[in-house]
């Protein structure tokens, strides 16, 4: 199970202004995850997706919000449980909807819970400056907005603002 990447991410954020990407969606997968450190500068992330783990540690953001640090391990479900439970904050919900758009994925994230009613789009590009074409559901785009941040969201809940 020793899955671990380390890399750059990458990514744009946009707010989402209609629920046509569900029938352009190839997948929906339904995701727990909580945060053991909202630091900015060094956020802990467990997750737990069909019944198995993750674990992911991002650094800060750059100016724009576009990319910074991540690396990421598969851990075993039962671990990933255990971890949830020492979280800070609110657990996040949500479903995410996977839509391609052109050579590009777009990850939809539907909130539940104590974030009902926020539904994201972000898509994942190899470089800062990265053309990609933008589905008709695309709304604002909010990279950089910290208070769109999924550990941000797990302090200062969507239902809070």
């Amino acid at each position: 199970m020793s899955v671990c990447s380390i890399m750059k991410e990458v990514e744009r954020k946009f707010l989402v202004k209609s629920e046509a990407y569900k029938r352009e969606a190839t997948s929906a997968l339904a995701i727990q995850q909580g945060f053991l450190s909202t630091d900015p500068e060094r956020t802990v992330r467990v997750r737990l997706q069909n019944g198995h783990g993750k674990i992911t540690i991002k650094g800060i953001s750059d100016e724009e919000g576009v990319s910074r640090f991540e690396w990421e391990h598969a851990i075993p479900g039962d671990e990933a449980k255990q971890l949830l439970e020492l979280c800070k904050g609110a657990l996040i919900a949500k479903t995410r909807y996977e839509v391609p758009s052109g050579k590009h994925v777009f990850e939809v994230d539907v909130f539940e819970g104590k974030n009902e009613g926020l539904v994201v789009a972000e898509v994942e590009l190899e470089d800062p400056d990265e053309s990609f074409e933008k589905p008709h559901w695309l709304g604002q785009e909010v990279t950089g907005d910290p208070k769109y941040y999924n550990a941000q969201l797990s302090i200062n809940t969507y239902k809070q603002w």
